[in-house]
C-alpha cells in the first residue's frame, strides 16, 4: 500500500511562485513514476508533470513547459512541482499520483492524494 499527501498550496497572485510537495510513504519500491494532476470543478483530471523516481526522467504538459519544474528528493521520499509566473489558468486542486508501469498512460496512475488547493489572483 502506498499513500501520498500533498501540500503546499495557497492563494497567492499572478506572477508569484508556489513549491508543491508531495510525500510518498508504504511501499515505495512499487511505482516508477510519480506525477502531478490538476483539477478544476467540472472538468476531468489535466496531466501535468511527472517524474520517473530511479532515472530522474521528467515529463510535461506542453502548457506548463517553462514554468513549471517537477523534481524529487530521495530522502524524503518527496516530489516537488516549483510552479512559477502562475497565472489564472493554474487555480485548481493539484494532485500527485503514482504510476507503477512506467508507461505514463493517465489511466495507470493511482494511490491519488487528497490534493491541495492552488488559487491565482489577478
Amino acid at each position: 500500500q502506498v499513500q501520498l499527501v500533498e501540500s503546499g498550496g495557497g492563494l497567492v497572485q499572478a506572477g508569484g511562485s508556489l513549491r508543491l510537495s508531495c510525500t510518498v510513504s508504504g511501499r515505495t519500491s512499487y511505482y516508477d513514476r510519480v506525477g502531478w494532476f490538476r483539477q478544476v470543478p467540472g472538468k476531468g483530471r489535466e496531466f501535468v508533470a511527472a517524474i520517473s523516481w530511479s532515472a530522474g526522467t521528467t515529463y510535461y504538459a506542453d502548457s506548463v513547459k517553462g514554468r513549471f519544474t517537477i523534481s524529487r528528493q530521495f530522502s524524503k521520499n518527496t516530489v516537488y512541482l516549483q510552479i512559477n509566473s502562475l497565472k489564472s489558468g493554474d487555480t485548481a486542486v493539484y494532485y500527485c499520483a503514482i504510476d507503477p508501469t512506467g508507461r505514463g498512460i493517465q489511466s495507470d496512475f493511482g494511490s491519488w492524494g487528497q490534493g491541495t488547493q492552488v488559487t491565482v489572483s489577478s
